[in-house]
């Protein structure tokens, strides 16, 4: 066969006059169908970015009306309150010294409250006791930011001792509660510095300026400022007010909402923003009296 008769079989084969196929046709064969797989494979990443971010939206934890009510009702009510343009100011000296504490916590006048700590936790050792009869089983978390002077173990001391006490929400004989150390729970108590106080709130759209407390969806964020001082509104000693952090919190994840004072003289809920006043009421730190009585007042819409 003639090199003009190879050419033009070439031609309609596909192939040159040596067998070959063009190359610059090959590379345009392929070109569109890469194109093709690099787009479907961006999108694919895309739509699962998009899901996964969707995702984590939809689980965050959500801030509750009787959430912000607690942060900015207390921090109205707090003395010396930071002006809007001032930083916040978490602690005047590095030692504090309050009212008498509970036996299980070291003297507040040798806890020094540091302005901010490293935001890492440690969380305190369970033994898997339950407290109260009730059928309903609360878990629960403790956990002391790194590097403070109070311990994980005595704080579960102490808060564990406030659950289990007859006044407590024990006595509705509904809840009980477990402390534990892994796995799920119900909710976490934090005890951290102003500093670390003011990240976490803040992130949740909290107004802390170093001073308050407050509870973001499952976490009850106590400040180690008020944990060692108390609050100058509440007329009662150091463990009593403690007592009333942890009773007014668990009462709301039990489905308990603000209660305000029943009648002058007569004890104030646990449920009530003591701190705005006690309009009457004597400071009151439990849910129940001695005789399993519920303390109630009004609520508050």
């Amino acid at each position: 066969m003639g090199r003009s008769t190879a050419r033009r079989a070439g031609r309609r084969s596909g192939q040159d006059g040596a067998g070959h196929r063009p190359r610059s046709r090959r590379r345009r064969g392929r070109g569109p169908a890469r194109a093709v797989l690099a787009f479907v494979a961006l999108g694919a990443v895309l739509l699962t970015a998009g899901a996964a971010v969707a995702y984590w939206r939809d689980t965050r934890p959500p801030v509750t009306d009787d959430q912000v009510a607690d942060v900015t009702d207390a921090l109205d009510a707090s003395t010396g309150r930071p002006s809007a343009s001032s930083p916040p100011s978490p602690s005047a000296s590095p030692k504090a010294s309050a009212s008498p504490s509970a036996s299980t916590s070291p003297s507040p006048s040798t806890i020094a409250i540091p302005a901010t700590g490293p935001g890492t936790f440690v969380t305190a050792r369970a033994d898997g006791t339950t407290v109260g009869t009730g059928s309903r089983v609360r878990r629960y978390k403790v956990l002391v930011e790194e590097g403070i002077d109070v311990r994980p173990s005595a704080a579960a001391a102490e808060i564990s001792d406030v659950l289990a006490d007859d006044r407590g929400w024990t006595r509705d004989g509904t809840n009980s509660f477990r402390l534990v150390s892994s796995g799920s729970y119900d909710f976490v108590v934090k005890i951290a510095t102003p500093g670390t106080v003011d990240r976490i709130c803040g992130a949740a759209g909290l107004l802390t300026r170093g001073e308050v407390n407050c509870s973001v969806g499952t976490d009850v964020v106590v400040n180690l400022k008020r944990w060692v001082l108390g609050s100058p509104q509440f007329d009662g000693p150091i463990h009593e007010y403690r007592a009333l952090i942890v009773n007014h919190e668990v009462g709301h994840r039990i489905g308990h909402g603000h209660e305000t004072c029943p009648g002058a003289g007569r004890p104030a809920p646990a449920m009530m923003q003591q701190i705005k006043g006690l309009k009457g009421c004597v400071a009151n730190a439990w849910p129940y009296d001695e005789n399993g009585d519920y303390l109630s007042g009004p609520s508050v819409p």
